[in-house]
């Protein structure tokens, strides 16, 4: 059943990219629609079958104690499936299994798959990583940087698109900085009201003061909401018309949307808390969140993922080349930029491990941590998390939805499957 309804979305899917893209048909190299979960041999792909059986056994047991209602596992290597896997149910009181087809809200893993569309736009010259953001959105011509007594003086350096990418704008998540001066602009301004659009609310952060100049700290932000109203203009086009053209189309994501119909309202996840986090992905609004707007599928994701494993194709598909990929996992941050600023995911002991370049994590110390040097990867609030390791040719997508959980399963993911994983 969840073979045939995917068939029919995805011929969906492949007819609306023909059209969008001007081609005749939809791309049919070794069937990119098919099912992204090419099962493998997983004692052959290295890893020891006791080991993953500890895996079943743990998250087996988060659902029977109540912990979750519900999780999905996948990891993959040199392309094939290793382990893929549902737990418990999609939600408090369902009898709906978890499968490779419940939707999650994603939330910043939304981030990685808009970042790669803009940098499409980079590949055909409609936009540069090192142009000005007033270049597309004119108001951001006239920035100012909040001073320690309050007050705001003009900022000295341009905000440049590279600096969105990398959450060096200046820009923060006001909602997450609550009992500071500036994320009390942020919520008297009237931050993610869904009522305004992607450009609407970039206007608006454009009349708040930055928490930094452009290019001096790394905080975690409303950066790449404000990149999609760049792509929208380099583009011409809606946020969700470019991803969909330019990503999940082209990869056969067919679950991949910023807003799902009525009729795959019982295929969410739902977590186990009241939260307004958790809002309904079926009603439409006007902003078009570049930063955390997604809602997607383990399988669906997958394909995203494999496609930066395989250096941006997908079963034939080119997503993006190469050599921009490797752009991307440039390093864009120094030691002094991660400790002005707030959020970044490797502080105390953990510091000058990990980098961040244009849209992605970067593991850069694997000597104390277990990811491969090259790792690159984002997660999402609610519990969603995904990573691509070269060194080892390995994926993992993982899903749960409960945000206070998300730090806990992201240390014991990477302790199971780095323990698991017995011949790199």
């Amino acid at each position: 059943m969840a073979y045939m309804r995917r068939s029919i979305l995805a011929a969906s899917a492949a007819l609306a990219f023909a059209f969008a893209s001007g081609c005749q048909s939809a791309p049919t190299a070794a069937d990119p629609y098919a099912s992204s979960l090419v099962a493998g041999d997983a004692a052959a792909l290295g890893f020891d079958q006791a080991k993953l059986g500890e895996i079943r056994k743990a998250l087996n047991e988060d659902v029977i104690s109540g912990k979750i209602p519900g999780a999905y596992l996948l990891i993959a290597r040199h392309g094939q499936v290793a382990f893929a896997q549902g737990f418990g149910v999609q939600g408090p009181g369902q009898s709906a299994p978890m499968t490779e087809e419940t939707i999650f809200r994603i939330f910043s893993m939304t981030k990685p798959i808009v970042t790669v569309a803009a940098m499409t736009l980079v590949e055909e010259g409609k936009l540069s990583v090192d142009d000005p953001v007033s270049k597309y959105l004119p108001e951001y011509a006239n920035l100012t940087v909040i001073q320690p007594d309050g007050s705001a003086k003009p900022a000295q350096t341009p905000m440049l698109v590279k600096h969105l990418m990398s959450h060096t704008s200046g820009l923060i998540y006001g909602f997450i900085q609550t009992n500071t001066p500036l994320g009390k602009q942020y919520a008297a301004a009237g931050e993610g009201d869904p009522s305004k659009t992607a450009r609407e609310q970039a206007k608006i952060f454009a009349g708040l003061p930055l928490a930094a100049e452009p290019g001096a700290a790394w905080n975690y932000s409303r950066s790449t909401d404000v990149l999609g109203a760049v792509v929208e203009v380099a583009a011409g086009k809606s946020l969700d018309v470019v991803v969909a053209e330019r990503i999940t189309g082209p990869l056969g994501m067919a679950d991949t949307k910023f807003f799902q119909s009525k009729d795959e309202s019982a295929r969410f996840a739902q977590s186990k808390h009241t939260d307004p986090l958790y809002y309904d992905y079926v009603v439409p609004v006007a902003f078009l969140q570049g930063g955390g707007g997604l809602s997607s599928t383990p399988e669906d994701y997958l394909r995203f993922a494999e496609m930066l494993r395989n250096g941006g194709e997908y079963r034939g598909v080119r997503v993006i080349k190469t050599e921009t990929l490797d752009r991307m996992r440039q390093p864009e941050t120094t030691e002094a930029m991660r400790k002005a600023g707030l959020f970044f995911p490797a502080m105390g002991p953990m510091a000058n491990t990990m980098e961040f370049g244009l849209g992605f994590s970067l593991v850069t110390d694997d000597t104390k941590q277990r990811p491969g040097n090259g790792t690159f990867s984002w997660n999402g609030i609610a519990g969603t998390e995904f990573w691509v390791d070269p060194k080892n040719d390995l994926v993992m997508v993982f899903m749960i939805q409960d945000r206070a959980l998300l730090a806990e399963y992201q240390r014991k993911n990477r302790a199971w499957i780095y323990d698991a994983l017995v011949k790199p």
